[in-house]
Order: C-alpha cells, then sequence, then structure tokens
C-alpha cells in the first residue's frame, strides 16, 4: 500500500477512485485491524486504511501522549494488499486551525465508557465525519470490540443521511480470549496471564442468560465482585439490549459489555448474546 499523508493527496487519490472502503484505524496494527481490512476488501475495489491518533478523543489525564506509533511497522504489515492506500496525516494536515465544530452525540455517549471518558465519543464522531468526508467512501468498517462507538456511529451515520454503509467486523481474540487490542502492549506479564478472566467472566454472563437467567443485576453484582476479588479496578459491566437500550425480561438479542483496569490497563470487552 502507498503511503498518503497531505489531504490534497487523499483527495487526489479519492477522485480516482469511487468504489472505496475505509477501515480508519489509529495505527499500532495488529490481527484483529487486519480482519476488518480483510473484510473491507470483500465489499470494495479498493481499502483505504486510516492511521491517525486523534486527539480529540482522549481526555485530559488519558494516554493521547503514549499511544503507541508505529507507521513503518504498520506499512510493513499490509505491504502484501495492493488494492489500497494509507491515509496517515499528521495533527496539521487534518486539523489546519483548532477544531470549531463537533459532531454532539446523543446521551447515549454519556453512558458507559462515555461516563468515564468524558467527550470521547464527541471526538470520535467528529474524526470519522471528518474522514468520511474526506474518504468519501461507500463503506466503512469498525470493529465490535468497541460496541458503544459502533453504535453510536450507526446512528450518526442514518441521523445525518451519510451515504456509506457501516460493515461490523467480529472481535478477533487471542487463543486464550482476550480480545486484540493496541493498548495489550501495556500489560506486563503478569498482567498478560490473568487478562483473560475478563473474557471469561462475560462469557459465563452469556452462558446464564442463554440458560434462562433473567436477573441481570444480580449477574452484573457477581462480575464487579469477582473482577474486584482478583484486583481489577471495574469501570462497568452491564446487559442491554443490542441496541444498548436498557433490557427486559423478553429481550431476546442481548450484549453484554465490561471495561475494567487492569494495572495501568483499561480493557473493554463485550459479547452478544441471543436467547
Amino acid at each position: 500500500m502507498n503511503i498518503l499523508h497531505s489531504v490534497a493527496q487523499m483527495r487526489d487519490w479519492r477522485a480516482q477512485n469511487d468504489n472505496t472502503a475505509l477501515v480508519p484505524t489509529m495505527g499500532n496494527l495488529h490481527a484483529g485491524h487486519i480482519a476488518l481490512v480483510e473484510l473491507a476488501r470483500q465489499h470494495a475495489r479498493q481499502v483505504a486504511v486510516s492511521i491517525f491518533v486523534n486527539p480529540l478523543q482522549f481526555g485530559a489525564n488519558e494516554d493521547f501522549a503514549q499511544y503507541p506509533r508505529t507507521l513503518e511497522q504498520d506499512a510493513a504489515l499490509l505491504a502484501d494488499i495492493d488494492d489500497g492506500i494509507i491515509f496517515a496525516p499528521g495533527i496539521a494536515d487534518l486539523f489546519p486551525i483548532p477544531q470549531r465544530y463537533h459532531i454532539e452525540p446523543p446521551p447515549l455517549a454519556n453512558e458507559l465508557c462515555g461516563r468515564f471518558r468524558p467527550g470521547h465519543f464527541r471526538g470520535v464522531a467528529t474524526i470519522v465525519m471528518k474522514l468520511f468526508n474526506l474518504v468519501q467512501p461507500t463503506i466503512a468498517v469498525f470493529g465490535k470490540k468497541d460496541y458503544q462507538q459502533l453504535t453510536i456511529l450507526r446512528d450518526m451515520v442514518q441521523d445525518f443521511t451519510v451515504p456509506v454503509t457501516l460493515v461490523a467486523g467480529e472481535t478477533i481474540r487471542a487463543a486464550d480470549g482476550l480480545a486484540l487490542s493496541s493498548r495489550n502492549r501495556y500489560l506486563d506479564a503478569a498482567e498478560r496471564q490473568a487478562a483473560p478472566l475478563l473474557y471469561n467472566i462475560l462469557m459465563d454472563i452469556k452462558t446464564r442468560v442463554v440458560n434462562g437467567e433473567r436477573n441481570y443485576a444480580q449477574l452484573e453484582q457477581n462480575a464487579l465482585a469477582k473482577l474486584t476479588e482478583h484486583g481489577w479496578r471495574i469501570d462497568y459491566v452491564s446487559l442491554r439490549n443490542q441496541d444498548l437500550t436498557a433490557p427486559t425480561e423478553d429481550s431476546t438479542q442481548l450484549v453484554v459489555l465490561a471495561a475494567a483496569h487492569l494495572g495501568r490497563t483499561r480493557l473493554i470487552d463485550n459479547l452478544e448474546i441471543s436467547v
């Protein structure tokens, strides 16, 4: 893949390619990202992989400065894909002046992860809309691991009648169940060994719901207690409908979502449940 850095280069490339899938990333690519790229290739002739660590979605005390930037390594992972480009702009390319207009998501953006990361989804929605305007893709591919993000972006596309179809990629996991994430590199050896507990707890909740349990609050509390017992600091464990509204006993399409800190690393995960 060729690497484009400027807005002008991106527009020139887009003018010659009218059937494009966009895979937005913040770089530090792993097998989960590559799976999204492969999914994108199934839906469009050309693929644009954006690599940009977006300052708008980081809070004042978050890891923007430390977030891994590995463009050379990322390009090597994508080297064999010849039907697309990497769009890797700098901050000055996308923000020649400080961003004055923003996408304001609905109240869902203040729940779950948004409760603990104020303004995060405002920053995500704003940069994604900017990328949509630049790349003008027919398809955009996002991973289900960021389930709340995917839900908010689907609603944004619907509300603004953006002419792009969102395609959801399944979460890619390590052999022990840990969801792949760029932030997994923050885990030390002991933490990496302990990290699959989050997935195992979500799997236990899924099994119990499939087997007929409907006391969602108790299932959430049990999960919180087990994670706390093992030294995790929990943001939330939540059972929701798959549109992220509150479930009822009659709900059949559910999702259990969690975010928790293991050492200095914040991990998120989710599992869809059909009953």
